[in-house]
This record gives structure tokens, sequence and C-alpha cells, in this order.
């Protein structure tokens, strides 16, 4: 019966499914993208090879820096501490056409942290305006050894590519970036590796006594840091999306669900003529509802795991991750947001007098 009822109004089934899988689609997408670059971009940090973060004083530890406030000379004062390997200085600037951070680096200083790097296409720096880019950046805007990119209000060439992985997308030479924000002899923030890395907490402490201000944190620290709940205004947005995708849901389907109550007028007075209880009234309404809810769940999940596809393709550099607690989320969020929408309409029609139902036409 309820499968029959369903199927006997198509258009409004097919209406509350779509809504249901719009409802799931917004969260796993959304949700998943947020989380996707977040990850994304600790994955990245880890794999510089530091074990600690140097930035000046009053900075944040979320914020990419746009400018450069530190003498680079400080590199030198870290570089004599005892157990210190490898500092590396970098200057960070967002490219507005992007929103993206790229990296002035000294590539040196930056292959000692990590390892060398590892070239898919061309080599080092040659030019003072050449670049280097990840495997993703230039999947996602078709370049190539030699092919010019705009950044910074500037044209580069392209002289490799690498895998992805390490720090920022994109890296120029570091005399250049700080030639181009006016900035010469500075630096954003500090990469520091040490000989033991177990010891980078007791390291870190250390260094605060050295450079009383600067905000010294360890990279374990701030893997930590880098969460949901401590990125300004993202927890937030995750719940307003939410809200959002609720609020759907529970309008397509009270107006769906009231809708079909109203039509079926003169069936609910039949059932309740034959015997049929308030409640089993309100169970063939929430039976019916639970069913939709669930057509939209499958459909939903399937829409985004095809979206996450072709925004993998399309643009390789914004990474989607649906796991499988959002995924269960999401489906508690759509099941419940839909039962809250046909619970009113459940009741009208449990309340419909038998008399004046058989009556109504």
């Amino acid at each position: 019966m309820i499968i029959a009822n369903l199927v006997y109004r198509p258009i409004r089934s097919i209406i509350s499914v779509i809504a249901v899988g719009v409802e799931v689609t917004l969260i796993l997408l959304i949700v998943g993208l947020a989380l996707g670059m977040l990850n994304d971009n600790k994955i990245r940090q880890k794999g510089i090879g530091a074990d600690i973060m140097v930035r000046p004083p009053n900075s944040s530890n979320i914020g990419a820096f746009s400018v450069a406030p530190v003498s680079i000379k400080l590199a030198d004062v870290l570089r004599k501490q005892p157990h210190v390997t490898v500092v590396a200085p970098v200057v960070t600037q967002v490219n507005t056409s992007t929103i993206e951070v790229i990296y002035g680096i000294d590539l040196k200083d930056w292959e000692a942290m990590g390892g060398p790097l590892r070239y898919i296409e061309g080599g080092p720096f040659e030019q003072p305006y050449d670049a280097i880019v990840d495997d993703y950046f230039a999947a996602a805007n078709r370049v190539h050894r030699g092919s010019t990119v705009r950044m910074l209000n500037h044209d580069f060439r392209v002289s490799g590519i690498v895998f992805h992985g390490r720090g920022a997308r994109r890296y120029i030479p570091i005399a250049t970036m700080q030639d181009l924000i006016g900035a010469p002899g500075k630096a954003s923030m500090f990469y520091v590796k040490i000989d033991n890395p177990d010891n980078a907490d007791a390291m870190a402490e250390q260094l605060k006594t050295v450079l009383k201000d600067f905000n010294i944190i360890t990279v374990g620290q701030w893997l930590q840091v880098m969460s949901t709940d401590n990125i300004p205004g993202l927890a937030i947005f995750i719940r307003i999306v939410i809200g959002i995708s609720v609020i759907i849901g529970f309008i397509v389907i009270f107006q769906s669900m009231y809708t079909a109550v109203m039509e079926r007028t003169r069936e609910i007075g039949i059932l309740k003529s034959l015997g049929a209880s308030k409640s089993y009234i309100v169970r063939v309404i929430l039976r019916e509802t639970l069913l939709l809810a669930i057509g939209g769940i499958i459909f939903g999940i399937l829409v985004s795991v095809v979206a996450r596809a072709g925004i993998g393709v399309k643009w390789p550099t914004l990474p989607v991750q649906m796991t499988w607690a959002w995924v269960i989320y999401a489906t508690l969020i759509a099941i419940g947001g839909a039962m809250l929408g046909a619970i009113y309409p459940a009741f009208k029609a449990a309340q419909k007098d038998p008399i004046d139902a058989l009556a109504y036409e």
C-alpha cells in the first residue's frame, strides 16, 4: 500500500526524492570540500619535512602571510642553535586571483629540509622569473615545462613540475618574491629541522627563550590546531550549510505530505471506517516519508560521488573528502528533517473524522 501510494503520484515522489538528495549532496559536497582543503593543507605542510615553525610576533598559526616582516638574517641565528640541522626561510604571498598561497623559497634550503624535489618535467629555477609548480596545479591549468603562468601581476616561466605534497603548489625564487612585494632581505616564516624530531617540543620551548615574543610552534602542534573547531568561522559555516539543507528537506517533505493527505482524504476516511486507528494512519504517512527519505539519501550519495569525481578531474586542486562519518551524519540529518516535515501532515490525517472524510469531494 505504501509503495503503491508513492508510485501513484510519481511526480510528487520524484520531487521529494530529489529535494532530500539535494539536502544530502549539499552536506557531503560543501562539508567535504571544506574538510578536504583543510586536510590537504595539513598533508602538504607535513610533507615539507620541518619539525618547528617560527613566525613573527603576534602572528596567527592559521592565516597565511602576505607580507615579509622579519629579517631573513634570523635564519643565521636559528642555524646556530644546538640540534638545529636545517633552516628554510620562506616568503609567502596570497595570489588574489585564486586565493592561493605562493611560496618564495631558497631551493637549496628547501631541498635540504625535505629532500630533493621529484620532478615530473623540467628542473630547478634557471632565471629569476622561473616558477616550479606541482602536478595538481599543472593538471588543473594545463601547463607544462616552458609554459607561462600569471602570478602576482607578472608572467613566470614554468621551469619544472613536481609531485604534490610539499607546502605550496607554486614556488618562485625567494629573491624574486622579496622584490615583488618590496621586502628585500625579509622573510614571512622559517621552517626548522632538528636532529631528533622526538625532541621538537623541548626544542621549541628552548627557542622561545632565545626569540622572545616570536610565534614558535612544532609541526605536530600545528597539525592539531588545524581542525574545524579552531578555524575561525568554519564550524559556523558548516552548521549554516546543515541548517539550510534541513530547511530544504523539511519544506519539500512537509508540502508533499500535506498535499498528499488532502488528496487522500476519502481514502483515509475509508481506512478509519474500516477500523484503522489514529496510530495506524500516522505510521502509514511516516513510512511513506521514510521511503522517500531513503530514496533521496541514496540519490544524494550517488550524486555526491559523481560530483566528487568530476571536481577531481576538472579542478584537481580542490579536494573533496567524503568520510563514512559524514555520510552517516547526512543520512541521519536527512531522515530527521524529512520525518519532522511529515509529523504535522501525519497527525492531521489521523485527526480526520471518518464521516467528513467520506463526504469529501
